[in-house]
């Protein structure tokens, strides 16, 4: 019996120093920027938000990755194709999407379309652009380009997926058939940035990306992947090259996001867009989306307050 014991605690052990090098080797690749608000922010509360970043950069990627991706070719910077915020807190997580056409103020530049805050100033104009226009302070941020999301979905053997209709989009080069099925790299990168093919449009696709992404969450957090360190270390690597983290994010902090992305999926929290009562506003910008003034803010305030959400989740 001692001996079986000693056995098992060297194991333990090993086991312990292979997971803390796997996770801090895959911290490590993490790329870091300054996405800290200037100028007066709003109070925290008792709940944590992260701002959330699908970049659409093409930075390292060649010639033949964007033909196989199908982004098109390197204009230069970054936009972005999709921006949520995650709040936690004492209650569920909510996944809270913002259309990338949200027609609010860009301190310092005016009225414009919110992605436009990332075109002009990056992640620190973005983030002081949701605050100004939300009310809620941003705590944390994570951004993911084009070919980092690829590299993920297939460094996890693909995602499954339910597809609710046809999609045959050639601006985001898929052909999908409705149903259930899995996705690799390049089609999960066309599935979510689809939005021509979505009678919906913007809004349909930030259910899809909302969802896309608790599914993908579901799929790396499995035992049978966080409980072995060669696959953490592995999936891991592959997934950090991909990801910026804000300067002051921690591996704890970080962790606790993607958790509750998958607890989200499960259907443990909630999953909403913010309410628009114009998705065909024009403006001097082209057509934006106006928020319903009402819905939005009970939604703003209810998330500030760390309280449940009065606005209606997404059937997504």
């Amino acid at each position: 019996m001692r001996t079986f014991l000693t056995v098992v605690m060297v194991l333990l052990l090993v086991w312990g120093g292979s997971m803390a090098w796997a996770v801090n080797a895959a911290w490590n690749e993490v790329a870091r920027v300054d996405a800290t608000p200037d100028g007066d922010r709003p109070q925290g509360g008792d709940g944590r938000n992260v701002l959330l970043v699908g970049s659409d950069s093409r930075a390292g990627l060649s010639a033949e990755d964007r033909r196989r991706l199908g982004t098109g070719p390197d204009t230069g910077g970054a936009r972005t194709d999709s921006i949520l915020v995650l709040h936690t807190g004492s209650g569920k997580s909510t996944l809270m999407s913002i259309p990338r056409d949200s027609y609010v103020e860009v301190p310092g530049h005016g009225m414009n379309k919110i992605n436009a805050a990332f075109s002009i100033g990056g992640p620190k104009l973005l983030a002081q652009t949701i605050e100004h226009s939300t009310g809620l302070k941003i705590d944390g941020y994570m951004e993911i380009g084009f070919a980092g999301f690829a590299n993920v979905v297939d460094a996890v053997g693909g995602v499954n997926i339910c597809v609710k209709n046809d999609m045959n989009d050639e601006k985001a080069h898929i052909n999908l058939k409705k149903g259930c099925q899995v996705l690799d790299g390049k089609n999960a990168l066309g599935y979510v940035r689809a939005r021509y093919s979505d009678p919906e449009g913007d809004l349909g696709r930030a259910k899809r990306q909302r969802q896309f992404l608790g599914a993908l969450m579901g799929k790396i957090a499995t035992p049978s992947t966080v409980l072995q360190p060669w696959k953490v270390h592995s999936i891991g690597t592959k997934s950090a090259g991909a990801l910026t983290v804000g300067e002051d994010d921690s591996l704890f902090g970080t962790a606790r996001a993607f958790w509750a992305f998958r607890s989200i999926a499960k259907g443990d929290g909630y999953s909403v867009t913010v309410p628009v009562s114009n998705n065909a506003l024009p403006t001097p910008s082209g057509t934006a989306v106006q928020w319903d003034e009402a819905k939005s803010k009970q939604l703003f305030d209810d998330l500030r307050e760390d309280r449940p959400i009065t606005v209606e989740p997404d059937d997504s």
